[in-house]
């Protein structure tokens, strides 16, 4: 694979996020209401960065030539459940374990819905990505990658709690995959590029991913692992993204980024 068509990828994600991001804000479906929330710092600030994402992600693929389904299937589909509980959410339940025990006690919120929803796309993203492989990697290894896709979604979700936090996160976990031959490295390649195309306006806080862009930039760069990585590689990334689920319940993100020399630099750059 040449490097034009991860360079196309990148570009195009990066224009079609904003372009798109731009074009939203001039006619948000369903009004601007709908699509404001109050920000950590109490200021207003809108979730139609999400859908651009998606959109940026989708031209990047696209433009990339990516092959095969995988990858438009994760971003969709993430982006699709993503939305669900940015505009039909409510705050009652957080986190993986809330919405859980919600469940248990016979109450189906929005995000079980999507935490469902995550979990089948994900499966179909690793039916399609691995359908393309001539070793045809056996059942165990697909349904370790359809979990290696929905977990990752659910991690960079965790992520978008200030300002570019997210983003950047995306970008640098995508451009070492971008690196990769395979098709892989276009799939990074378009997360990372949307990525960079949303950053201004997170970084100014005038706008932010929310679920929709947030578990759509998760799913994608663990479709691109799983493209990459066969049976002992998905087992890996499933420890790792299970291990940060876990934590997450216990453990505020914002306070070991905050409180460690070097990730704190990092969060804070380009902040305004």
């Amino acid at each position: 694979m040449s490097l034009d068509r991860r360079a196309v990828a990148l570009a195009a994600g990066a224009a079609g996020a904003a372009i798109t991001l731009r074009g939203l804000r001039r006619r948000p479906p369903g009004g601007e209401v709908r699509w404001t929330r109050t920000s950590h710092a109490g200021g207003p600030v809108t979730l139609l960065e999400g859908p651009a994402y998606v959109a940026g992600t989708l031209a990047g693929l696209a433009a990339g030539a990516a092959g095969g389904a995988g990858p438009a299937i994760a971003a969709a589909g993430a982006g699709a459940f993503g939305a669900l509980d940015d505009l039909a959410g409510d705050s009652s339940s957080k986190g993986l374990r809330g919405h859980l025990s919600a469940l248990g006690r016979g109450e189906v919120t929005t995000g079980a819905v999507k935490i469902a929803g995550l979990g089948l796309t994900g499966l179909l993203a690793a039916v399609a990505v691995d359908r393309r492989d001539e070793e045809r990697p056996g059942l165990l290894a697909t349904l370790v990658g359809g979990a290696v896709v929905a977990g990752a979604a659910n991690v960079a979700n965790l992520l978008d709690l200030r300002p570019g936090r997210a983003l950047k996160a995306t970008t640098l976990a995508a451009l070492p995959l971008a690196a990769s031959s395979t098709p892989a490295g276009v799939t990074a390649a378009a997360a990372a590029g949307a990525a960079l195309g949303s950053l201004p306006e997170d970084l100014a806080g005038r706008a932010m991913l929310g679920d929709t862009g947030a578990n759509t930039a998760g799913a994608l760069l663990g479709t691109a692992l799983v493209q990459r990585s066969g049976l002992r590689g998905r087992l890996v990334t499933l420890a790792v993204v299970t291990g940060l689920t876990v934590a997450s319940e216990k453990v505020s993100f914002t306070k070991v980024i905050e409180s460690t020399p070097g990730l704190r630099e990092l969060d804070a750059l380009g902040r305004r």
